[in-house]
């Protein structure tokens, strides 16, 4: 059993200080993790590796293929259109993988530049939300992919590269105990945040062109949380009462989360998905533009969606106080802009919260699913980093406070209160 302890004023819980600057715990893979030499823990994702050396250039051997026949569609489709994009075929490698059917490959070019080809198989994946929204994004002002060739039939798209940096492996590559590492982590975070806030001011007039992130659909995730985190990860069967709590709760959660200012919502927006561009970090009056990437489940949902995906984001831990920081001067920022947020920033943070705590526990679900259904074991190493966020939350309202007396079962927890008077 582990044991949390919450040492909290009897006035209620306040901000928590950065007494040190912020504080940061990056998601590292086994492998990675410091060992006896005390070598730096490396962040474990990089979507799109740096290309190889000269003497590795024949690296085409090294992508896999499950299907044969997929091999020779995208070497002809390559092969058409080599000399329109310089293509240099033999270079084809893998680049990267996510959570679903899809899979990145990258190519060098005659002219220098590497591409990247999407391998989407169209029974598993539909790439058009990806053409339709990278649309979307680009006229907002977003460094977003654009679409170079696409053969829709067989699912593969050729892209521009943005590089070989995501922000999560930017992160794990900087000191934040000295200035220079903190000022280097506030002017990325600045930047995304210019970027959330051209997204949502850019996207305000595409609700008819999105899917609505309505009642129905946050409901089918939160389902993941039973399906998948309780039931299939800890092999729990709820009672009739601890069922009632879970009903209850997601209840409460709807409720506030489809109250709240609606906009376009990337549904992705956090440090795996964000790509350092050369000229980063930019300045406070000069903020520069990330990559993004991952946008195709993009819909019309709560404005504070990806504020929290990216301030609470699953690989990566900020002290409050920090999280605060920025959330206060994204909020300025917005409301400047015309985002409709509320004027009430305790109003606004509650339900930034709120809307992450129906994020943490869809996650919960998610990473579990991913482990036992499609055998991506890794994603269970951050479970315990979106608990303790989902936890935080339920533990702070009141009204929430049975959910997280169940997520203290269900995860073996037993929780401590001292008080200072």
């Amino acid at each position: 059993m582990k044991t949390l302890f919450h040492h909290a004023p009897r006035g209620g819980w306040p901000v928590p200080p950065a007494a040190n600057g912020p504080h940061i715990t990056v998601s590292t893979s086994p492998s990675e993790r410091p060992g006896a030499s005390g070598a730096p823990a490396v962040p474990s994702v990089t979507p799109f590796p740096a290309a190889p050396t000269a003497a590795a250039a024949d690296v085409s051997a090294g992508v896999s293929w499950a299907d044969p026949q997929r091999e020779q569609l995208c070497a002809a489709w390559l092969a058409g259109l080599a000399s329109q994009h310089g293509l240099r075929a033999d270079t084809l490698r893998p680049a990267s993988a996510d959570a679903s059917f899809r899979r990145y490959l990258r190519l060098d070019t005659t002219a220098g530049a590497p591409l990247i080809v999407m391998d989407a198989p169209p029974a598993q994946e539909d790439c058009r939300p990806f053409v339709h929204v990278a649309g979307l994004l680009a006229r907002a002002g977003l460094k977003v992919p654009e679409v170079l060739a696409w053969d829709e039939a067989n699912g593969f798209m050729l892209l521009p590269d943005l590089g070989n940096t995501t922000y999560l492996a930017a992160l794990g590559g900087l000191d934040t105990t000295t200035p220079a590492g903190l000022k280097q982590v506030d002017g990325l975070y600045h930047d995304a945040l210019d970027t959330l806030v051209r997204l949502q001011v850019g996207g305000a007039t595409a609700q008819a062109e999105l899917p609505p992130y309505d009642r129905a659909l946050m409901t089918r995730e939160l389902q993941l949380f039973p399906d998948w985190y309780v039931a299939r990860h800890c092999g729990v069967t709820l009672t009739a009462e601890q069922q009632k709590v879970l009903d209850e709760s997601f209840e409460h959660i709807l409720r506030v989360c489809l109250a709240q200012p609606m906009g376009l919502v990337h549904r992705d927006f956090h440090s795996r998905n964000l790509m350092v561009q050369p000229d980063q970090p930019g300045t406070a009056k000069a903020p520069a533009r990330p990559g993004v990437l991952d946008f195709q489940d993009a819909v019309w949902g709560p404005l504070s969606y990806d504020l929290v995906s990216l301030l609470r984001d699953a690989y990566v831990d900020w002290d409050e106080a920090v999280q605060i920081d920025w959330a206060v001067r994204y909020w300025e920022r917005a409301r400047k802009a015309g985002v409709p947020l509320s004027d009430d920033f305790g109003n606004f943070w509650r339900d930034v919260e709120w809307m992450g705590l129906q994020r943490h526990l869809k996650v919960l679900g998610i990473f579990c699913r991913l482990n036992y259904r499609d055998g991506k074991a890794q994603y269970l190493d951050d479970l315990p980093r979106v608990w303790r966020q989902a936890h935080h939350v339920a533990s702070r309202y009141s009204v929430l406070r049975p959910l997280s007396r169940l997520l203290e079962d269900l995860g073996g927890v037993a929780v401590q209160f001292g008080y200072t008077f």
